[in-house]
């Protein structure tokens, strides 16, 4: 199992899926890798050289962040708009979507299951 900044990959897919199992590595990113590494995208991971295999990697720490340091940015940009207290970072503190979108009848998993809210029970008097 060919192993990209210290993460294992799958053998039996192709090099260019393969790569998109390391967080911050998407479709895009990994065929421009590949294309850099002078590799073809097509064959599977498992029939990587180490040579390859350390090209890429290379590749990869080079020009990219990815898995713990990315992970770590976000997570630091997310405190510093909760701690601004800007709308976004109200939004991200109170777990509702922050990007805009409409919550009246969607949002369900950002805002969790529903709570319900019980009405008013009785018979409704006859004036």
């Amino acid at each position: 199992m060919p192993r990209f900044v210290g993460v294992d990959v799958p053998n039996n897919k192709p090099v260019w899926v393969a790569l998109t199992y390391i967080h911050g590595i998407g479709r895009y990113c990994a065929k421009k890798i590949l294309d850099e590494a002078q590799i073809d995208g097509t064959i599977r991971a498992g029939k990587l050289s180490e040579d390859d295999v350390s090209r890429i990697s290379q590749i990869i720490d080079r020009d990219y962040e990815v898995e713990g340091q990315l992970r770590r940015r976000v997570s630091q940009s997310i405190t510093r708009l909760r701690d601004i207290a800007c709308y976004r970072g109200i939004r991200h503190r109170r777990g509702m979507p922050v990007r805009g979108q409409q919550t009246q009848s969607n949002a369900r998993t950002r805002k969790g299951k529903r709570k319900t809210v019980a009405g008013k029970k009785g018979v409704k008097e006859m004036r």
